[in-house]
């Protein structure tokens, strides 16, 4: 009879991640500003999920609408090749 170890599972901490926008106290997100906006998409301008960037729900949002109101108006790409 052949014994089988168990695998020992890594155990992960999960470190919680504060939203830039709850430190700074902003309320609304302004699509103009593209220093901002563009740290929230990804190489392939997709909108980065929330447990990525580690934004709060509220703020995940208005993020993706102002993302979306920039690629609208021609600031930011909807796809990169």
């Amino acid at each position: 009879m052949v014994k089988r170890m168990k695998k020992k599972r890594k155990e992960r901490r999960i470190t919680p991640k504060i939203c830039k926008f709850c430190q700074d106290k902003l309320k609304e997100i302004d699509y103009k500003d593209m220093g901002k906006v563009r740290r929230y998409v990804s190489g392939r301008g997709k909108i980065l999920p929330r447990f990525t960037t580690g934004t709060c729900l509220k703020h995940q949002r208005s993020l993706a609408k102002a993302i979306k109101r920039a690629r609208f108006i021609g600031l930011l790409p909807y796809v990169v090749k």
